[in-house]
Protein backbone atom coordinates (compact mmCIF):
# COMPACT_ATOMS: atom_id res chain seq x y z
CA UNK A 1 0.00 0.00 0.00
CA UNK A 2 1.19 3.11 -0.70
CA UNK A 3 1.79 5.62 2.10
CA UNK A 4 -0.19 8.88 1.68
CA UNK A 5 1.95 11.62 2.84
CA UNK A 6 0.31 14.92 2.45
CA UNK A 7 -3.24 16.09 2.42
CA UNK A 8 -4.56 16.88 -0.93
CA UNK A 9 -7.88 17.33 -1.88
CA UNK A 10 -9.40 16.34 -5.44
CA UNK A 11 -12.09 18.49 -7.16
CA UNK A 12 -14.28 16.64 -9.54
CA UNK A 13 -15.46 19.00 -11.90
CA UNK A 14 -19.30 20.18 -11.74
CA UNK A 15 -21.43 18.41 -14.12
CA UNK A 16 -25.33 19.73 -14.14
CA UNK A 17 -26.15 16.68 -15.85
CA UNK A 18 -26.27 14.68 -13.01
CA UNK A 19 -28.90 11.92 -12.09
CA UNK A 20 -29.04 10.07 -8.31
CA UNK A 21 -28.41 6.47 -7.21
CA UNK A 22 -31.48 3.72 -6.50
CA UNK A 23 -30.50 3.00 -2.68
CA UNK A 24 -29.89 7.18 -2.14
CA UNK A 25 -33.30 7.43 -4.47
CA UNK A 26 -35.26 5.05 -2.24
CA UNK A 27 -34.10 7.30 0.84
CA UNK A 28 -36.20 9.78 0.13
CA UNK A 29 -39.56 7.89 -1.46
CA UNK A 30 -40.44 6.04 1.26
CA UNK A 31 -42.48 7.42 3.77
CA UNK A 32 -42.76 6.51 7.85
CA UNK A 33 -46.15 6.06 9.77
CA UNK A 34 -46.93 9.17 11.09
CA UNK A 35 -49.24 11.79 12.38
CA UNK A 36 -51.87 12.57 15.47
CA UNK A 37 -51.33 10.34 17.92
CA UNK A 38 -55.11 9.18 17.10
CA UNK A 39 -53.90 8.30 13.56
CA UNK A 40 -50.98 6.39 15.00
CA UNK A 41 -52.29 4.58 17.68
CA UNK A 42 -55.09 2.77 15.39
CA UNK A 43 -52.51 2.00 12.81
CA UNK A 44 -53.27 4.40 10.22
CA UNK A 45 -56.23 2.21 9.50
CA UNK A 46 -58.71 5.68 9.44
CA UNK A 47 -58.64 6.41 5.13
CA UNK A 48 -62.14 5.25 5.14
CA UNK A 49 -63.14 6.33 8.44
CA UNK A 50 -62.15 9.68 8.09
CA UNK A 51 -62.68 12.30 10.65
CA UNK A 52 -58.68 12.73 11.28
CA UNK A 53 -56.30 15.34 10.05
CA UNK A 54 -54.03 13.01 9.55
CA UNK A 55 -56.31 11.60 6.39
CA UNK A 56 -55.15 14.90 4.66
CA UNK A 57 -52.12 12.79 3.27
CA UNK A 58 -53.59 9.30 2.70
CA UNK A 59 -57.09 9.98 1.74
CA UNK A 60 -58.26 13.28 1.28
CA UNK A 61 -62.03 12.84 1.82
CA UNK A 62 -61.31 11.88 4.98
CA UNK A 63 -61.59 15.80 6.14
CA UNK A 64 -64.46 16.10 4.49
CA UNK A 65 -66.26 14.10 7.76
CA UNK A 66 -65.49 16.71 9.69
CA UNK A 67 -68.57 18.51 11.27
CA UNK A 68 -66.49 20.99 13.11
CA UNK A 69 -63.85 23.39 13.04
CA UNK A 70 -60.10 21.96 15.12
CA UNK A 71 -57.05 22.17 15.73
CA UNK A 72 -53.97 20.30 16.96
CA UNK A 73 -50.87 19.62 17.55
CA UNK A 74 -48.22 17.18 17.81
CA UNK A 75 -44.81 16.58 19.82
CA UNK A 76 -43.12 13.41 20.21
CA UNK A 77 -39.72 11.26 20.85
CA UNK A 78 -37.63 8.72 18.37
CA UNK A 79 -35.89 6.10 19.89
CA UNK A 80 -33.27 3.53 18.28
CA UNK A 81 -33.23 0.73 19.93
CA UNK A 82 -29.54 -1.51 19.80
CA UNK A 83 -28.11 1.32 18.62
CA UNK A 84 -24.75 2.90 19.87
CA UNK A 85 -24.36 6.86 19.56
CA UNK A 86 -21.91 8.23 16.70
CA UNK A 87 -20.97 10.89 14.67
CA UNK A 88 -22.61 13.58 17.02
CA UNK A 89 -25.64 11.55 16.85
CA UNK A 90 -28.02 9.49 19.81
CA UNK A 91 -30.62 7.21 19.83
CA UNK A 92 -33.46 8.81 21.08
CA UNK A 93 -34.60 12.45 19.73
CA UNK A 94 -37.37 14.49 19.99
CA UNK A 95 -39.39 15.36 17.26
CA UNK A 96 -42.06 17.66 16.18
CA UNK A 97 -44.48 16.04 14.57
CA UNK A 98 -47.73 17.59 13.25
CA UNK A 99 -49.41 20.92 13.17
CA UNK A 100 -52.71 21.74 11.49
CA UNK A 101 -56.45 22.53 10.75
CA UNK A 102 -59.83 21.90 9.76
CA UNK A 103 -62.03 24.88 9.01
CA UNK A 104 -65.14 23.28 8.44
CA UNK A 105 -68.88 25.26 6.66
CA UNK A 106 -72.05 24.06 6.37
CA UNK A 107 -73.21 24.01 3.19
CA UNK A 108 -76.98 23.07 2.39
CA UNK A 109 -79.28 20.77 5.21
CA UNK A 110 -76.82 17.88 5.33
CA UNK A 111 -73.89 19.51 3.65
CA UNK A 112 -70.21 20.69 4.89
CA UNK A 113 -67.33 22.47 2.46
CA UNK A 114 -64.15 21.97 4.52
CA UNK A 115 -60.57 23.75 4.02
CA UNK A 116 -57.81 21.76 5.59
CA UNK A 117 -54.12 22.88 6.23
CA UNK A 118 -51.63 20.41 7.81
CA UNK A 119 -47.54 19.92 8.75
CA UNK A 120 -46.41 16.38 9.14
CA UNK A 121 -43.12 15.18 9.09
CA UNK A 122 -43.47 11.98 6.44
CA UNK A 123 -39.81 11.06 6.94
CA UNK A 124 -37.83 10.79 10.11
CA UNK A 125 -34.03 10.23 8.99
CA UNK A 126 -32.77 9.90 12.17
CA UNK A 127 -31.00 6.02 12.00
CA UNK A 128 -27.78 4.99 13.42
CA UNK A 129 -26.12 1.96 11.28
CA UNK A 130 -23.37 -0.32 12.33
CA UNK A 131 -22.06 -3.15 10.48
CA UNK A 132 -18.76 -5.33 10.83
CA UNK A 133 -17.57 -8.24 9.07
CA UNK A 134 -14.85 -10.71 8.09
CA UNK A 135 -13.14 -9.78 4.18
CA UNK A 136 -11.35 -13.15 2.70
CA UNK A 137 -9.08 -11.35 0.74
CA UNK A 138 -11.13 -9.04 -0.62
CA UNK A 139 -11.90 -5.01 -0.41
CA UNK A 140 -12.85 -1.96 -1.72
CA UNK A 141 -9.69 -0.52 -3.42
CA UNK A 142 -9.93 -4.14 -4.81
CA UNK A 143 -13.61 -3.65 -6.73
CA UNK A 144 -11.84 -0.10 -8.03
CA UNK A 145 -8.96 -2.15 -10.00
CA UNK A 146 -11.54 -5.01 -10.89
CA UNK A 147 -13.32 -1.79 -12.79
CA UNK A 148 -9.89 -0.90 -14.22
CA UNK A 149 -9.39 -4.86 -15.39
CA UNK A 150 -12.59 -4.79 -17.55
CA UNK A 151 -11.92 -1.44 -19.22
CA UNK A 152 -14.38 0.41 -16.98
CA UNK A 153 -12.04 2.51 -15.40
CA UNK A 154 -8.33 2.96 -16.98
CA UNK A 155 -8.04 4.66 -20.37
CA UNK A 156 -4.60 5.79 -20.74
CA UNK A 157 -3.64 8.73 -22.11
CA UNK A 158 -0.64 9.50 -24.98
CA UNK A 159 1.90 8.86 -22.06
CA UNK A 160 0.44 5.48 -20.69
CA UNK A 161 -0.79 7.61 -17.20
CA UNK A 162 -4.17 6.71 -16.18
CA UNK A 163 -6.63 9.12 -17.52
CA UNK A 164 -9.95 8.70 -14.99
CA UNK A 165 -11.97 12.10 -16.00
CA UNK A 166 -13.59 10.81 -19.67
CA UNK A 167 -16.97 10.36 -19.31
CA UNK A 168 -16.91 7.25 -21.18
CA UNK A 169 -15.90 5.64 -18.31
CA UNK A 170 -17.69 4.37 -14.73
CA UNK A 171 -15.07 5.93 -12.31
CA UNK A 172 -16.79 7.39 -9.34
CA UNK A 173 -15.72 9.54 -6.40
CA UNK A 174 -14.19 6.46 -4.45
CA UNK A 175 -12.17 4.56 -8.14
CA UNK A 176 -10.79 8.39 -8.62
CA UNK A 177 -9.30 8.30 -4.79
CA UNK A 178 -8.10 4.76 -4.86
CA UNK A 179 -6.46 4.94 -8.41
CA UNK A 180 -4.70 7.53 -7.96
CA UNK A 181 -3.36 7.23 -4.54
CA UNK A 182 -3.55 3.01 -4.11
CA UNK A 183 -3.91 1.30 -6.77
CA UNK A 184 -1.90 2.33 -9.80
CA UNK A 185 1.93 2.92 -9.25
CA UNK A 186 3.57 5.49 -11.52
CA UNK A 187 6.50 4.15 -11.34
CA UNK A 188 6.55 1.09 -13.42
CA UNK A 189 2.70 1.99 -14.73
CA UNK A 190 1.09 -0.74 -12.65
CA UNK A 191 -1.98 -1.43 -10.96
CA UNK A 192 -2.69 -3.49 -8.13
CA UNK A 193 -4.64 -3.67 -5.09
CA UNK A 194 -4.38 -4.44 -1.22
CA UNK A 195 -6.45 -7.32 0.17
CA UNK A 196 -8.24 -6.68 3.46
CA UNK A 197 -9.23 -8.94 6.49
CA UNK A 198 -11.75 -7.18 8.09
CA UNK A 199 -14.14 -4.34 7.50
CA UNK A 200 -16.57 -2.28 10.18
CA UNK A 201 -19.01 0.75 9.04
CA UNK A 202 -20.60 3.29 11.08
CA UNK A 203 -23.09 5.80 9.69
CA UNK A 204 -25.26 8.45 11.20
CA UNK A 205 -28.44 9.61 9.43
CA UNK A 206 -30.38 12.16 9.96
CA UNK A 207 -33.04 14.99 8.75
CA UNK A 208 -36.50 15.06 7.94
CA UNK A 209 -39.35 15.02 5.06
CA UNK A 210 -41.32 17.97 5.51
CA UNK A 211 -44.71 17.74 4.38
CA UNK A 212 -47.23 20.31 3.95
CA UNK A 213 -50.79 19.26 3.09
CA UNK A 214 -53.23 22.03 1.61
CA UNK A 215 -57.60 20.71 1.58
CA UNK A 216 -60.74 21.20 -0.13
CA UNK A 217 -63.59 18.25 0.76
CA UNK A 218 -66.95 18.10 1.56
CA UNK A 219 -70.13 15.92 1.05
CA UNK A 220 -73.26 14.92 -0.97
CA UNK A 221 -76.03 13.99 1.33
CA UNK A 222 -74.00 13.05 4.13
CA UNK A 223 -73.77 9.73 2.18
CA UNK A 224 -70.34 10.49 -0.39
CA UNK A 225 -67.41 12.17 0.94
CA UNK A 226 -64.75 13.69 -1.82
CA UNK A 227 -61.53 15.26 -1.06
CA UNK A 228 -58.93 17.08 -2.95
CA UNK A 229 -55.35 17.55 -1.43
CA UNK A 230 -51.87 19.53 -2.92
CA UNK A 231 -48.79 18.55 -1.01
CA UNK A 232 -45.26 20.09 -0.66
CA UNK A 233 -42.42 18.06 0.35
CA UNK A 234 -39.27 19.51 2.07
CA UNK A 235 -36.37 17.39 2.21
CA UNK A 236 -33.47 17.54 4.88
CA UNK A 237 -31.30 14.96 4.72
CA UNK A 238 -27.73 14.57 5.72
CA UNK A 239 -25.60 11.38 6.54
CA UNK A 240 -22.05 10.79 7.96
CA UNK A 241 -19.85 6.95 7.63
CA UNK A 242 -16.76 6.14 8.78
CA UNK A 243 -15.57 3.19 6.73
CA UNK A 244 -12.88 1.26 7.85
CA UNK A 245 -10.61 -1.37 6.67
CA UNK A 246 -7.78 -3.70 8.03
CA UNK A 247 -4.74 -4.94 6.22
CA UNK A 248 -2.68 -7.80 8.28
CA UNK A 249 -0.01 -7.57 5.36
CA UNK A 250 0.86 -3.88 6.67
CA UNK A 251 1.14 -4.61 10.34
CA UNK A 252 -2.94 -4.60 10.59
CA UNK A 253 -3.03 -0.87 9.25
CA UNK A 254 -6.22 0.29 9.18
CA UNK A 255 -7.69 2.69 6.19
CA UNK A 256 -10.70 4.67 7.11
CA UNK A 257 -13.04 6.16 4.18
CA UNK A 258 -14.89 8.91 5.54
CA UNK A 259 -18.46 10.49 3.83
CA UNK A 260 -20.24 13.02 4.34
CA UNK A 261 -23.62 13.81 2.52
CA UNK A 262 -26.62 16.18 2.37
CA UNK A 263 -29.64 16.17 -0.26
CA UNK A 264 -31.99 19.24 0.19
CA UNK A 265 -34.22 20.31 -2.14
CA UNK A 266 -38.60 20.11 -2.37
CA UNK A 267 -41.30 18.35 -4.48
CA UNK A 268 -45.17 18.45 -5.06
CA UNK A 269 -47.88 16.26 -5.23
CA UNK A 270 -51.72 15.76 -5.83
CA UNK A 271 -53.94 13.23 -4.09
CA UNK A 272 -57.68 12.76 -4.53
CA UNK A 273 -60.19 10.30 -2.46
CA UNK A 274 -63.67 9.59 -1.68
CA UNK A 275 -65.32 7.48 0.73
CA UNK A 276 -68.95 6.28 0.42
CA UNK A 277 -71.91 4.24 2.20
CA UNK A 278 -72.99 1.55 0.13
CA UNK A 279 -75.82 1.48 1.98
CA UNK A 280 -78.01 4.32 3.10
CA UNK A 281 -78.52 3.59 6.98
CA UNK A 282 -75.48 1.64 7.43
CA UNK A 283 -72.54 3.22 9.02
CA UNK A 284 -70.36 0.98 6.69
CA UNK A 285 -68.00 3.11 4.64
CA UNK A 286 -65.48 2.28 1.81
CA UNK A 287 -62.54 4.49 0.58
CA UNK A 288 -60.72 5.14 -2.14
CA UNK A 289 -57.70 7.11 -3.19
CA UNK A 290 -54.85 7.98 -5.47
CA UNK A 291 -51.51 9.81 -5.49
CA UNK A 292 -49.29 11.22 -8.10
CA UNK A 293 -45.83 11.25 -8.40
CA UNK A 294 -44.08 13.59 -5.75
CA UNK A 295 -42.36 15.18 -8.47
CA UNK A 296 -38.33 16.40 -6.53
CA UNK A 297 -36.45 19.10 -7.19
CA UNK A 298 -33.51 17.78 -5.39
CA UNK A 299 -29.71 19.07 -4.53
CA UNK A 300 -26.86 16.99 -3.34
CA UNK A 301 -23.40 17.65 -2.39
CA UNK A 302 -20.73 15.67 -0.25
CA UNK A 303 -17.53 15.70 0.84
CA UNK A 304 -15.47 12.05 0.50
CA UNK A 305 -11.93 11.52 2.31
CA UNK A 306 -9.43 8.34 2.51
CA UNK A 307 -7.18 8.25 5.39
CA UNK A 308 -4.10 5.89 6.13
CA UNK A 309 -0.40 6.12 7.93
CA UNK A 310 -1.45 9.32 9.07
CA UNK A 311 -2.09 11.02 5.67
CA UNK A 312 -5.33 11.70 3.78
CA UNK A 313 -7.12 12.68 0.60
CA UNK A 314 -11.10 14.13 0.00
CA UNK A 315 -12.69 14.81 -3.00
CA UNK A 316 -16.17 16.02 -3.47
CA UNK A 317 -18.85 17.19 -5.41
CA UNK A 318 -22.20 19.01 -5.38
CA UNK A 319 -25.02 19.27 -8.49
CA UNK A 320 -28.93 19.22 -8.98
CA UNK A 321 -31.27 16.26 -9.74
CA UNK A 322 -34.96 15.65 -10.36
CA UNK A 323 -36.39 12.65 -8.66
CA UNK A 324 -40.00 11.78 -9.53
CA UNK A 325 -41.48 8.87 -7.37
CA UNK A 326 -44.21 6.38 -8.05
CA UNK A 327 -47.90 6.52 -7.79
CA UNK A 328 -49.82 4.98 -5.02
CA UNK A 329 -53.18 3.47 -4.79
CA UNK A 330 -55.27 2.81 -1.88
CA UNK A 331 -58.83 1.02 -0.97
CA UNK A 332 -60.15 1.30 2.50
CA UNK A 333 -63.11 -0.09 4.81
CA UNK A 334 -64.09 1.59 8.18
CA UNK A 335 -67.09 0.63 10.32
CA UNK A 336 -68.58 1.94 13.25
CA UNK A 337 -71.09 0.02 15.81
CA UNK A 338 -72.93 2.34 17.71
CA UNK A 339 -70.80 5.27 19.54
CA UNK A 340 -68.53 2.61 21.49
CA UNK A 341 -66.23 0.60 18.70
CA UNK A 342 -64.84 1.89 15.21
CA UNK A 343 -63.10 -0.65 12.92
CA UNK A 344 -61.02 0.24 10.09
CA UNK A 345 -58.67 -1.42 7.31
CA UNK A 346 -56.39 -0.13 4.53
CA UNK A 347 -54.11 -1.24 1.66
CA UNK A 348 -51.83 0.85 -0.34
CA UNK A 349 -49.97 -0.28 -3.02
CA UNK A 350 -46.93 1.54 -4.65
CA UNK A 351 -44.03 0.22 -7.75
CA UNK A 352 -40.78 1.45 -6.12
CA UNK A 353 -39.22 -0.01 -9.09
CA UNK A 354 -40.92 3.05 -11.35
CA UNK A 355 -39.22 5.25 -9.63
CA UNK A 356 -38.32 7.73 -12.12
CA UNK A 357 -34.10 8.97 -11.64
CA UNK A 358 -33.94 12.39 -14.60
CA UNK A 359 -31.12 14.09 -15.93
CA UNK A 360 -31.14 18.05 -16.18
CA UNK A 361 -30.05 18.68 -19.38
CA UNK A 362 -30.17 22.35 -19.38
CA UNK A 363 -32.49 25.71 -18.42
CA UNK A 364 -35.38 26.90 -20.68
CA UNK A 365 -37.82 29.76 -20.49
CA UNK A 366 -41.54 30.11 -19.83
CA UNK A 367 -43.25 33.22 -21.30
CA UNK A 368 -46.26 32.68 -18.98
CA UNK A 369 -44.24 32.31 -16.24
CA UNK A 370 -41.65 34.78 -17.29
CA UNK A 371 -39.03 32.50 -15.39
CA UNK A 372 -36.61 30.15 -15.92
CA UNK A 373 -36.93 25.87 -15.44
CA UNK A 374 -34.45 23.49 -15.97
CA UNK A 375 -35.44 20.46 -18.66
CA UNK A 376 -34.77 16.81 -17.74
CA UNK A 377 -34.44 13.66 -19.43
CA UNK A 378 -35.30 10.03 -17.94
CA UNK A 379 -31.67 8.31 -16.37
CA UNK A 380 -32.63 4.89 -18.41
CA UNK A 381 -29.80 3.40 -17.29
CA UNK A 382 -30.14 3.82 -13.97
CA UNK A 383 -33.71 3.08 -14.03
CA UNK A 384 -33.26 -0.28 -15.40
CA UNK A 385 -31.44 -1.02 -12.40
CA UNK A 386 -34.49 0.91 -10.09
CA UNK A 387 -36.47 -1.44 -11.72
CA UNK A 388 -34.64 -4.58 -11.03
CA UNK A 389 -33.37 -3.57 -7.36
CA UNK A 390 -36.65 -2.13 -6.28
CA UNK A 391 -40.12 -3.37 -6.08
CA UNK A 392 -43.72 -3.20 -5.89
CA UNK A 393 -44.78 -2.63 -2.11
CA UNK A 394 -47.81 -3.71 -0.61
CA UNK A 395 -49.03 -1.53 3.02
CA UNK A 396 -51.26 -3.62 5.15
CA UNK A 397 -52.96 -1.41 8.21
CA UNK A 398 -55.74 -2.81 10.53
CA UNK A 399 -57.27 -0.39 12.78
CA UNK A 400 -59.35 -0.53 16.46
CA UNK A 401 -61.06 2.24 18.60
CA UNK A 402 -63.19 1.43 21.63
CA UNK A 403 -64.49 3.63 23.96
CA UNK A 404 -65.52 3.01 27.09
CA UNK A 405 -67.32 6.05 27.74
CA UNK A 406 -68.03 9.10 25.98
CA UNK A 407 -64.48 10.72 27.17
CA UNK A 408 -61.96 7.80 26.74
CA UNK A 409 -60.70 5.87 23.95
CA UNK A 410 -58.91 3.38 23.53
CA UNK A 411 -56.55 2.39 20.26
CA UNK A 412 -55.04 -0.39 19.00
CA UNK A 413 -53.34 -0.89 15.25
CA UNK A 414 -50.91 -3.17 13.29
CA UNK A 415 -48.94 -2.46 9.89
CA UNK A 416 -47.36 -4.54 7.38
CA UNK A 417 -45.16 -3.41 4.59
CA UNK A 418 -44.44 -6.02 2.58
CA UNK A 419 -39.83 -5.31 1.39
CA UNK A 420 -39.52 -2.84 -1.11
CA UNK A 421 -35.71 -4.23 -1.91
CA UNK A 422 -35.01 -7.55 -4.12
CA UNK A 423 -33.16 -10.12 -2.04
CA UNK A 424 -30.69 -9.94 -4.94
CA UNK A 425 -30.33 -6.27 -5.67
CA UNK A 426 -27.11 -4.49 -5.03
CA UNK A 427 -25.33 -0.94 -5.60
CA UNK A 428 -23.97 -1.41 -9.66
CA UNK A 429 -20.43 0.71 -9.59
CA UNK A 430 -20.43 -0.04 -13.44
CA UNK A 431 -23.46 1.63 -14.80
CA UNK A 432 -22.77 4.31 -17.44
CA UNK A 433 -25.05 6.82 -15.29
CA UNK A 434 -24.21 9.89 -13.55
CA UNK A 435 -25.64 8.30 -10.45
CA UNK A 436 -22.54 5.80 -10.38
CA UNK A 437 -20.15 8.54 -11.76
CA UNK A 438 -20.41 11.03 -8.61
CA UNK A 439 -21.53 8.09 -5.98
CA UNK A 440 -19.52 8.32 -2.83
CA UNK A 441 -20.18 5.03 -1.22
CA UNK A 442 -20.24 1.70 -2.37
CA UNK A 443 -22.15 -0.14 0.25
CA UNK A 444 -25.63 -1.13 0.31
CA UNK A 445 -28.19 -2.57 2.77
CA UNK A 446 -31.47 -4.78 1.24
CA UNK A 447 -34.23 -4.14 3.72
CA UNK A 448 -37.20 -6.66 4.57
CA UNK A 449 -40.49 -6.26 5.01
CA UNK A 450 -42.00 -3.68 8.24
CA UNK A 451 -44.03 -4.55 10.85
CA UNK A 452 -45.40 -1.82 12.86
CA UNK A 453 -47.21 -2.50 16.46
CA UNK A 454 -49.19 0.59 17.44
CA UNK A 455 -51.32 1.33 20.59
CA UNK A 456 -52.79 4.53 22.01
CA UNK A 457 -55.48 6.47 24.15
CA UNK A 458 -57.42 9.94 24.28
CA UNK A 459 -59.42 11.80 26.43
CA UNK A 460 -61.90 14.26 25.98
CA UNK A 461 -62.31 17.36 27.97
CA UNK A 462 -64.95 19.72 26.71
CA UNK A 463 -63.40 21.55 23.89
CA UNK A 464 -60.07 19.83 24.04
CA UNK A 465 -59.03 16.05 23.10
CA UNK A 466 -55.67 15.04 24.62
CA UNK A 467 -53.95 11.88 23.06
CA UNK A 468 -51.11 9.49 23.30
CA UNK A 469 -49.64 7.13 21.14
CA UNK A 470 -46.98 4.23 21.10
CA UNK A 471 -45.40 2.67 17.65
CA UNK A 472 -43.10 -0.06 17.69
CA UNK A 473 -41.23 -0.96 14.57
CA UNK A 474 -39.43 -3.49 13.27
CA UNK A 475 -37.60 -4.08 10.20
CA UNK A 476 -34.47 -6.09 9.11
CA UNK A 477 -32.36 -6.33 6.44
CA UNK A 478 -28.78 -7.24 4.90
CA UNK A 479 -25.94 -5.39 4.39
CA UNK A 480 -22.78 -5.32 2.01
CA UNK A 481 -19.94 -3.04 1.81
CA UNK A 482 -19.61 -3.58 -1.83
CA UNK A 483 -21.16 -5.70 -4.66
CA UNK A 484 -19.07 -8.37 -4.95
CA UNK A 485 -17.49 -9.25 -8.66
CA UNK A 486 -16.45 -12.69 -9.74
CA UNK A 487 -13.44 -13.39 -12.24
CA UNK A 488 -13.60 -15.55 -14.88
CA UNK A 489 -10.17 -15.16 -15.87
CA UNK A 490 -8.42 -15.58 -12.19
CA UNK A 491 -9.97 -16.49 -9.50
CA UNK A 492 -7.33 -14.79 -7.32
CA UNK A 493 -9.10 -11.36 -8.38
CA UNK A 494 -12.13 -12.51 -7.09
CA UNK A 495 -13.86 -9.90 -4.77
CA UNK A 496 -16.65 -11.46 -2.59
CA UNK A 497 -17.65 -9.62 0.51
CA UNK A 498 -20.51 -11.80 2.54
CA UNK A 499 -24.08 -9.79 3.56
CA UNK A 500 -24.11 -9.07 7.28
CA UNK A 501 -27.54 -8.59 9.06
CA UNK A 502 -28.74 -5.37 10.49
CA UNK A 503 -31.80 -4.18 12.05
CA UNK A 504 -34.04 -0.69 12.57
CA UNK A 505 -35.84 -1.08 15.40
CA UNK A 506 -37.79 1.92 16.52
CA UNK A 507 -40.00 3.02 19.83
CA UNK A 508 -41.87 6.04 19.03
CA UNK A 509 -44.23 7.89 21.35
CA UNK A 510 -46.78 10.67 20.35
CA UNK A 511 -48.97 13.47 22.44
CA UNK A 512 -51.35 15.33 20.56
CA UNK A 513 -53.69 18.19 21.56
CA UNK A 514 -56.72 18.94 19.35
CA UNK A 515 -59.36 21.51 20.21
CA UNK A 516 -62.44 22.56 18.77
CA UNK A 517 -63.44 25.42 17.68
Amino acid sequence: MKKIMTMAVLAVAFVPAAAQETYENAKIAIGDLNGTAAYVGMGGAMEALGGDISTISTNPAGIGLFRKSKASITLGTVSQQDATAFGGGHTTSMSFDQLGFVYSVESGRNGFVNFGFNYHKGRNFNYILSAANNLDHASQNKLTYAKQKNGLLYEANSKGEPYLNDPSVQCNQLDDLYAKYINYSADDNTWYYDEASQYSMDRRHWGYIADYDFNLSGNINDRVYLGLTIGYHDVHYKHYSEYAEQYPQFGNMTSIVADDRQINGGGADVKAGIIFRPVEYSPFRVGLSVSTPTWYDLTTDNRTSMTDNGGSVSTGEAYDFKLYTPWKFGVSLGHTVGDFLALGASYEYADYGTIDSRIITGENYSWWYDDYYDESESDNEMNRHTAATLKGVSTLKLGAEFRPSPELAVRFGYNYVSPVYNKDGFKDGTLASPGSYYSSATDYTNWESTNRITCGIGLKLDKVNLSAAYQYSMQNGYFAPFMSYMDNDFAADDNIADMVKVSNKRHQLLLTATYTF
